[in-house]
């Protein structure tokens, strides 16, 4: 354990070389005293648990008490320690962060519409706004431990898997960690639905060995790569797979029916480039090499960024023999943004305050207070919906959902969750304008109201001169708690 400590050191020295690494080593060795004689169930000593837990923390790149809080994490709910033993040693910041966890782990999430479980996801949502430090600890907690599944009973197995599914993945999109999210779903997948990863990946693998893709793919990176060089642009272009859970959500799409070949970024190349102006030379370097798929069309969220902050130019082009491949490009600090997410907001805070500038600074971006208007709601919800099922569709329909990003004719974003049609839209645009509502027109054409909105079109709601009570059927098929509470907020203020 000695080398791994070592590791989380180095790891921390690379991002933070003034972190407070004295209390962190007094924090291990409190940790490590606190749990000796403790084995997890693969025979592992338990500290090594935490131990890997704040390295995850520390490849985020969080500040020195999310790490020390990590290392602590499980010490008042395992062992004799208390949070008055914490507050003593460590400080009420670090104690506060420990016994934040230890709530969240309590409520467990089971994965149904039970009292139980919604009562506990109200808990976890309240203790994960006051400080979203302790969301990224159990975020942490939750992959170390899908990572070391395979020791666990069967029935655990799949419970752990679902709420990871339905509850902790869905959390890490919307925190912007989009790594995270991947591995997490993928760790999942072969436990909660075992036939359906088989399924997928015998598909993969068969498609794979007789296509010569990976050839292709490294092809397409070398000559792309080599033209970046030569216009003096110090580049980076990797390829990746698509995860595997991901791509099963796409293949069972009507549209796709199981047919691999319809998914155009099966793999993907990324080119990362030192500043935006890079972004769009290397756009034009991609599309003089291979012709770009007119239908599909360039999506620019560098110009639009997503709602979560996500930037980056996608394109999708003709590969070799005529196969679809996209690319990504994005500045190497946009990578970084993806990959980190809100995480970097605390790095960012703790080197401001240690006086760190220049280069590691400029790296991480402080997130925008509209990030994390979601979590606003969350708590705004907790006192306006008591009932247990409306509560439960609010937070999976209208914050863990599948995010879609639908543009205004005037080119502003707005994230709903999958499903949503113009009139949520409409309601997500102005409240008011809900009594207005006369038609869509979706990408240019009229489209009835319970039309099925999809990521990238620009919907333009056709308004009436004089305001008017919504239909009562729009409730059967809006899918937004803002939509459906203000349709019956205005149906029963005119009735």
């Amino acid at each position: 354990m000695k080398e791994e400590f070592k590791k989380l050191i180095d790891l921390i020295k690379e991002y933070n070389p003034k972190a407070d690494f004295k209390k962190i080593e007094k924090a291990w060795e409190f940790a490590k005293n606190a749990h000796e004689g403790q084995r997890r169930l693969s025979g592992e000593p338990f500290a090594m648990h935490p131990l890997t837990v704040a390295q995850i923390l520390a490849s985020w790149k969080m500040d020195t008490t999310s790490i020390v809080a990590a290392l602590l994490h499980d010490t008042v709910e395992d062992t004799p320690i208390t949070s008055e033993d914490l507050v003593r040693e460590f400080g009420q910041e670090v104690a506060n962060l420990v016994g934040g966890v230890t709530k969240i782990t309590n409520y467990r999430l089971k994965g149904s519409i039970e009292e139980q479980f919604v009562e506990n996801l109200r808990k976890m949502l309240l203790v994960m706004s006051r400080d979203l430090r302790v969301v990224f600890i159990k975020l942490a907690d939750r992959l170390h431990n899908m990572r070391t599944m395979g020791a666990l009973p069967r029935e655990k197995q799949i419970q752990n898997a679902t709420e990871t599914l339905e509850i902790y993945a869905p959390l890490a999109e919307r925190l912007g960690v989009g790594k995270l999210k991947g591995e997490l779903e993928d760790l999942s997948f072969p436990y909660a639905y075992p036939e359906e990863y088989k399924k997928v990946k015998d598909l993969v693998e068969s498609y794979f060995k007789k296509g010569g893709i990976e050839a292709d793919i490294e092809t397409m990176r070398k000559a792309i790569l080599s033209k970046l060089v030569k216009q003096g642009i110090k580049a980076e272009v990797h390829g990746r797979k698509k995860h595997f859970y991901s791509l099963w959500k796409k293949l069972i799409r009507p549209e796709n029916d199981w047919e691999i070949q319809k998914v155009h970024d099966l793999v993907a190349l990324r080119a990362l480039v030192p500043e935006i102006s890079d972004c769009y030379v290397a756009l034009g370097i991609i599309h003089n090499t291979y012709k770009p798929v007119p239908s599909i069309g360039v999506s620019d969220y560098i110009a639009q960024p997503k709602p979560n902050g996500y930037r980056s130019i996608h394109t999708k082009v003709f590969g070799p023999k005529g196969r679809i491949v996209e690319f990504q490009i994005r500045t190497f600090q946009m990578h970084a943004e993806a990959e980190f997410g809100l995480a970097a907001h605390w790095s960012y805070s703790e080197n401001k305050a240690s006086g760190i500038s220049g280069e590691k600074l400029d790296k991480i971006k402080t997130p925008s207070g509209e990030k994390l208007s979601w979590v606003k709601q969350l708590v705004g919800w907790q006192n306006e919906i008591a009932d247990t099922e409306e509560f439960l569709k609010a937070v999976k329909f209208d914050t863990l959902k599948h995010r879609n990003f639908i543009f205004t004719p005037m080119g502003d974003v707005y994230d709903l969750p999958s499903g949503a049609t113009p009139v949520d839209f409409a309601f997500a645009v102005h409240t008011g304008l809900g009594k207005y509502i006369q038609g869509a027109r979706v990408d240019g054409k009229i489209v009835p109201l319970d039309f099925k909105l999809k990521s990238g079109q620009v919907c333009e709601i056709l308004t009436s001169k004089n305001p008017k009570k919504p239909n009562i059927h729009w409730l059967e098929f809006v899918v937004t708690n803002l939509a459906r509470a203000e349709i019956n907020k205005q149906l029963r203020a005119s009735s």
